[in-house]
């Protein structure tokens, strides 16, 4: 079935295939920081990010040689950006250990920091030619389903199977020429028919699907009842009290850990629990602020994987101050929050009070 379904799928592809920026000339560079920068986010959501990115580091040398806070910047509303920083260190081994040049190997891309085995079959495959698998839960979804096969995709060995048997299919040697020739169409393929067709989360779009002849689910009428997937644990909720602190034109903000959640971001201040009005300006002049005036903020709630935030804020007006504040804390312009520092999408509730604008649609200021 796996040849078959292959080599319909190709045939498909070559008339509906999407278009989109980091296709363009199978660059791997390119392909790279969009597989990254696609993990847990939608592809129409990436393209300006993207777009941004490769705008001011359009080489792996740029990338290795950025400064942190810019490129943390460069990512802000992204998420997840332990991805970025995995993307740089990985840069700095292909500068130091390849000149610069994107290593064309499997095995020599999955040893990297940040790159697991999809990202190194994308890479592989689509551009460098060569015939391994790049399985990610589109894969593993419409695998399932032509299938009916019951299996947990959340299990790795599961798709271990299916690297295996894909990789398998894409090198024998009664396999048709053009998945032998471009592999990473293949790959592509799948992508694309899981992203707008065979689609997650409610009825696939069967009649139009090109393997609708040979899927098991969808000839029992159980194209809904796979893939099969255990639930996630329950997310860890946590209150949070979000604190506007203005002084003039100018915001408090705050550096967190270098380590832990959201490490070496910059937020606005918040704490723990849901405090009072007291309480916050007790807070507030205990750090050296002298607040004026204290306005309760609109509810907010952002989802982390494990964790859950339920936030309560506050707009404080405080007095002009010049002293000193306490260690990773400082004042700084709305523009100048704006162009410099890398503001998590946690807090973009919050930001938009401050007419704040976060992530790559960023208005110019005058």
């Amino acid at each position: 079935m796996l040849k078959e379904a292959a080599a319909r799928l190709l045939e498909w592809y070559q008339v509906n295939k999407r278009t989109l920026p980091w296709r363009e000339g199978n660059n791997p560079y390119y392909i790279w920081v969009s597989e990254i920068m696609l993990q847990q986010t939608r592809v129409e959501a990436v393209k300006p990010y993207f777009q941004r990115f490769l705008a001011e580091l359009p080489t792996v040398r740029d990338l290795a040689e950025c400064p942190e806070e810019k490129l943390l910047k460069l990512w802000e509303g992204l998420g997840y950006y332990n991805r970025v920083r995995n993307l740089q260190k990985s840069a700095q081994i292909i500068v130091e250990q390849y000149g610069g040049e994107m290593p064309s190997e499997y095995e020599e891309l999955l040893a990297l920091p940040g790159i697991g085995s999809y990202t190194a079959g994308a890479i592989a495959s689509i551009a460098f030619g060569r015939a391994v698998p790049a399985v990610d839960g589109n894969v593993l979804r419409i695998l399932t389903r032509l299938e009916a096969d019951p299996s947990d995709i959340a299990k790795q060995s599961v798709k271990k199977n299916a690297e295996k048997r894909l990789l398998e299919m894409m090198n024998a040697e009664e396999c048709a020429d053009a998945i032998r020739e471009k592999p990473g169409d293949l790959n592509q393929a799948w992508m694309d028919l899981g992203a707008g067709i065979c689609l997650p989360g409610g009825e696939p779009l069967c009649d139009s699907c090109p393997l609708k002849e040979l899927c098991k689910a969808h000839e029992r009428g159980e194209e809904t009842a796979y893939p099969v997937k255990t639930k996630k644990l329950k997310r860890r909720l946590e209150d949070r009290t979000i604190l506007l602190v203005q002084d003039g034109e100018r915001i408090a903000l705050h550096k967190r850990p270098d380590t832990g959640l959201l490490a070496g971001l910059y937020e606005f201040p918040n704490l723990e629990g849901h405090l009072t009005e007291q309480q916050v300006l007790a807070w507030v002049e205990d750090t050296g602020l002298f607040p004026v005036q204290i306005q309760p903020l609109e509810p907010a709630k952002h989802i982390f994987s494990h964790v859950e935030w339920h936030m309560k804020g506050y707009l404080i007006r405080v007095a002009s101050f010049e002293g000193e504040l306490r260690e990773n804390y400082l004042l700084a312009e709305v523009k100048t929050a704006e162009e410099k520092y890398a503001i998590p999408s946690a807090f973009s509730a919050y930001a938009r009070c401050l007419q704040l604008q976060l992530g790559p649609e960023r208005p110019e200021r005058r």
